[in-house]
């Protein structure tokens, strides 16, 4: 038998996913090295993943699994990585979020 039941912890998760590398682009600078915004990115993908498992479990009232938290992590940044080559730097969206705040959008 299949179902389909999205919970609202996924659709949470699946919507920080694709907007992350956007916020990256906004609390960095043109200047910060890609090195920097990779690690960034990484370390709140992480924590989006972890956290979001961590709701989860809580919702649903299961122990945590670190390893499915980790897992999670790991395919958040892979998705916001996707997101940001394939969906945001494309559009231009990914440059105009980086000069919000300098008076230079690239419209």
């Amino acid at each position: 038998m299949i179902q389909f039941t999205p919970d609202i912890p996924m659709l949470i998760w699946l919507a920080v996913t694709v907007i992350l590398p956007i916020l990256v682009g906004l609390v960095t600078t043109r200047e910060t090295s890609p090195a920097r915004k990779a690690i960034f990115l990484s370390v709140l993908a992480f924590a989006a993943g972890i956290l979001t498992n961590l709701l989860a479990s809580i919702t649903a009232g299961m122990p945590y699994d670190l390893f499915a938290g980790l897992v999670q992590g790991l395919a958040t940044f892979l998705i916001a990585v996707a997101a940001y080559f394939g969906l945001w730097k494309p559009t231009g969206v990914a440059s105009a979020a980086q000069a919000v705040g300098t008076g230079k959008h690239a419209a």
